[in-house]
């Protein structure tokens, strides 16, 4: 009778325990999102400042599902050059797919660039597929976007005297715009700093567009990023610090002034060599 007893309080036992079991094992939440909000000393886009080299405050989140698909979107404050159309502010609309390839991941979509309170026509849309892995102790990431045809990367001014006059040299016209680019970071072993490096190329229209915008300044020009970030122990920040820069010089830019210029004033240059200072908060 206590064996049975015995037997029978174990399997309860048993019985009861595979809840718990199950409570660990428990699969991985079909949606997620995840998202983050930061402070940048200056915000640069493919190197070339869009906050007229003044601070700015961004975020944004996604929201994935398990089978890859995700949705997102992000944005900044802006100012100066960056001031598409008259607006203040850069919201993108982002929409994507996730799917394994070999030891890698493959990752393609699209990014619907909004400039609220501008202009419909700086607005536009540039799809875009990236290749990421890993090599030893580094994250690599291989990428192409490309910006079919559209108003906002037309070269509406053929220099910055037209834009500064208000005066179209070629209204509606429209252009397309390529960039291409790749990304290292590797963590530095029992520090919390990971080193990171960027690397991209742009050609697209050579002028600008509406309201004095364009994707690629003078049309061709290579920028590059070195940095580290620091993420701080217990917190949900990472402090991170970054040299940029690009390949534009004073003489090619000079043809866009006063538009491509830090405060539009024709003086100084926002597309030379900086280093930027960030604090984000990942959630």
């Amino acid at each position: 009778m206590n064996y049975r007893l015995r037997l029978t309080a174990a399997l309860l036992a048993a019985g009861l325990a595979v809840p718990a079991a199950a409570q660990e094992t428990a699969p991985p939440k079909p949606v997620t999102v995840s998202g983050s909000v930061g402070l940048v000393s200056d915000y640069r886009f493919r190197g070339v400042s869009q906050s007229d080299e003044n601070l700015a405050v961004q975020g944004g989140f996604t929201i994935a599902h398990e089978s890859g698909v995700y949705i997102g979107t992000w944005g900044s404050n802006l100012a100066g050059w960056g001031t598409f159309g008259g607006a203040n502010m850069e919201l993108d609309l982002i929409a994507g797919y996730k799917f394994p390839v070999g030891g890698g991941t493959l990752d393609v979509g699209a990014t619907w660039y909004m400039y609220p309170g501008g202009f419909d026509n700086t607005d536009f849309i540039e799809p875009y597929a990236k290749l990421s892995g890993t090599l030893g102790p580094a994250s690599l990431t291989a990428g192409v976007a490309y910006a079919p045809k559209q108003e906002a990367l037309g070269s509406w001014y053929l220099n910055g005297t037209s834009a500064a006059n208000g005066v179209y040299d070629r209204p509606g016209d429209k252009n397309d715009n390529l960039y291409v680019w790749g990304d290292v970071a590797a963590a530095i072993p029992n520090t919390g700093l990971t080193a990171k490096a960027h690397i991209g190329a742009s050609k697209g229209n050579k002028g600008l567009g509406p309201f004095a915008t364009s994707v690629a300044p003078t049309g061709e020009y290579v920028d590059w990023m070195l940095g580290a970030d620091y993420a701080i122990p217990t917190t949900p920040l990472t402090l991170g610090v970054a040299y940029i820069d690009t390949n534009i010089s004073d003489r090619e830019a000079a043809y866009l002034q006063p538009s491509f210029s830090k405060g539009q004033d024709g003086t100084g240059t926002i597309a030379g060599s900086t280093v930027v200072v960030s604090l984000t908060a990942a959630f």
